[in-house]
């Protein structure tokens, strides 16, 4: 028999943890731009920060906590997280990755982070002052190069944070069942902007400082040679291959891409994973949890809140325009802020101080809903929601029940009659649905410097969202990209199919992994199909027209349907059934509310816009208009696959 679920009593409940934390007892001794030698000779730049005492380190042995970054070590951000565990009794150690910043080589998205990292642990654990115990965290790039580095299972690796990062880039990270996200080709101009090329050419950067993303997004396919990334030829190179090496291939494989690919041989450390329902990642830091305490001892543990992606949004109590109450927060929840809360983890494992967390259920999570519905002080839907602790993953006690895509635009769990019709709709890739939120990030532009602005603000200030991150009433609305008027209800379009239950009678939780299983065809002999689950309130005096809150989302794309990694086109026409794997998610449905789910074609700019032809991906000439339908008659029964936890 599971472990029944556990609420947790958050706030204030950290309180009794702290005398167990290491103290602030020392000074810090910065050494700058350490050079660390790797295997090929290429030397990457380091940081270390050491305990001191009147200005001078002191001696002896020490554990030391790393972060590696694409971002530039000498942000205050990372010299802020270094000095707090230095103080505490830890060497800092903050490394620009290979090719960034102050490190030599070349840079290539995520490529060379195996080697690197276990190269560097290797010279960590060479030095007189290492007592031989390293402990890592960080966050996106940050945890995809720890997880790659464990894939070389170092020997001095002792403990882990991986936080809000992929653990598949090609099944579900740069790509999603197919979809290319086009985050990933955002980041590559804005971290061409912060490229050694352009720090050292001042017409390198003035012309990416000019590139609109706005403009690009729409000029797609990116031309090699065409676009301000040429002019960084290893940037436009990775962005490139990202979006045009759409089968899969050996070259996916890598272990700084493929982290599954490798889990036999990643290192068997304490792990804790962090993300948010909202971030990029949850399904792909619900893998590695499933996977490594299926293959590890650990202990493997994962906390999952409500946020969105980064590190200091885990201190926040809203994603978007939703807010989840002042449980939702990890400061003052859970720790008194972040790096306490990292400390616990590596006090424990580094230092062996006994301070019981261990001992704690390896799964916190946190249930969104419960809240009062009005608008808050701050503007934001109050949807509320609690911790709660739980002991696996996916929940022993769920109950996976079918919800039947009707063709009047109803969703039950009745199975639809043996007449029912199908819903069509045209997908016109010049008018796609536009992305108004959800789980995304990276997905950005540098905003230009200003007029009469003094100085150099970084790029990483700059970055303007070009979707909102997190929840948000799903409707159209003045400055959302592809947005137009009259700013209507997604749901409202003709190329958006919505079918929703009736107003529950009682209180529906839904948590776990979710799919949507479509009978479908099309005109076109390739093109996507997207789903995304909704949370409809009712009509009330702060939300008259109701508010349509996204849940979670998904997307297939066609030719790439049965996951071989291997392109089949579809014959036009033909029926053919499509699994569609939305993130996974935590949600109380409260009584009175609808559950809705949204089928179509497109959900742009997260990703990119599938233009029908069948033609190579990220290489087409030209779109058509596809006709798409989806069929549920009693031998054709789309529907959803809800987690529904009982009461």
């Amino acid at each position: 028999m599971a472990n029944e679920a556990k609420s947790s009593t958050t706030a204030g409940s950290f309180e009794s943890n702290q005398d167990k934390l290491s103290k602030p007892r020392y000074g810090v001794l910065i050494a700058k731009d350490v050079m660390v030698p790797m295997r090929d000779g290429v030397r990457l730049a380091a940081d270390l920060y050491f305990p001191a005492i009147d200005g001078k380190a002191v001696e002896g042995r020490w554990p030391s906590v790393m972060q590696r970054t694409p971002y530039n070590k000498s942000d205050v951000h990372y010299g802020g997280h270094a000095e707090y565990f230095c103080k505490r009794g830890y060497v800092g150690i903050v490394m620009d990755c290979r090719g960034r910043f102050n490190s030599e080589g070349d840079y290539y998205h995520f490529i060379y982070e195996a080697e690197d990292g276990y190269d560097t642990c290797e010279w960590i654990g060479r030095q007189t002052w290492s007592d031989g115990r390293i402990g890592t965290f960080g966050v996106s790039y940050g945890s995809q190069v720890q997880s790659a580095m464990a894939t070389q299972n170092p020997r001095n690796l002792a403990a882990m944070i991986p936080t809000e990062g992929p653990s598949n880039i090609y099944e579900y990270g740069l790509r999603h069942d197919g979809a290319f996200q086009l985050k990933f080709l955002t980041a590559g101009f804005w971290f061409g902007l912060m490229s050694q090329e352009a720090r050292d050419n001042p017409a390198i950067r003035k012309a990416l400082e000019g590139a609109r993303m706005g403009d690009w997004l729409w000029r797609l396919p990116l031309k090699r040679g065409q676009s301000p990334l040429a002019l960084i030829p290893n940037y436009e190179s990775f962005v490139i291959d990202f979006m045009t090496r759409g089968d899969h291939e050996p070259f996916w494989d890598q272990p700084g891409f493929n982290i599954e690919a490798h889990y036999d041989e990643h290192s068997d450390v304490p792990t804790y994973l962090v993300c948010g329902w909202y971030d990029s990642w949850p399904r792909a830091m619900f893998i590695h949890f499933m996977e490594l305490s299926r293959r590890k001892k650990g202990p493997i543990k994962i906390l999952m809140g409500p946020w969105i992606h980064g590190d200091d949004t885990v201190e926040l109590t809203y994603s978007g325009d939703v807010d989840f109450g002042p449980e939702a927060s990890l400061q003052g929840n859970l720790a008194e802020h972040r790096n306490a809360w990292r400390l616990r983890w590596f006090d424990r494992w580094l230092k062996g101080i006994g301070n019981g967390v261990d001992e704690e259920p390896p799964v916190k999570m946190f249930v969104m809903g419960g809240g009062s519905g009005r608008r808050n002080a701050e503007g934001r839907l109050d949807h509320g929601g609690r911790w709660r602790d739980e002991y696996e993953w996916p929940l022993a006690r769920t109950q996976y029940t079918n919800y039947y895509l009707h063709p009047d635009g109803t969703l039950s769990p009745q199975s639809p009659g043996s007449n029912g019709s199908p819903s069509g709709y045209l997908y016109d890739p010049n008018h796609p649905v536009p992305t108004i939120s959800g789980s995304l990030s990276g997905l950005a532009e540098i905003v230009p410097m200003e007029a009469g602005v003094h100085g150099d603000p970084p790029p990483m200030t700059r970055l303007r969202n070009l979707a909102v991150q997190g929840a948000m009433h799903q409707a159209e609305y003045p400055g959302g990209f592809a947005c137009k008027p009259p700013y209507l209800p997604l749901s409202a379009r003709q190329d958006v199919l919505s079918f929703q239950t009736a107003p529950l009678e009682q209180n529906i939780e839904v948590t776990g992994p979710i799919t949507v299983k479509l009978w479908a065809s099309s005109s076109a002999p390739d093109t996507d199909f997207t789903a995304k689950l909704l949370d409809i309130y009712p009509s009330s005096d702060d939300y008259p027209d109701g508010y349509h809150m996204n849940i979670t989302e998904g997307i297939v794309r066609a030719r790439y349907r049965d996951r071989s990694g291997k392109a089949k086109l579809l014959e036009p026409g033909a029926v053919y059934p499509f699994e569609i794997i939305l993130e996974p998610t935590s949600n109380l449905f409260q009584a009175g509310h609808r559950i809705r789910v949204d089928i179509s074609s497109s959900n742009f700019p997260r990703f990119d816009i599938n233009p029908n032809t069948g033609e190579p991906v990220g290489q087409h000439t030209h779109s058509v208009v596809a006709h798409n339908k989806i069929f549920h008659d009693s031998r054709r029964e789309s529907h959803i696959v809800l987690p529904v936890i009982p009461e």
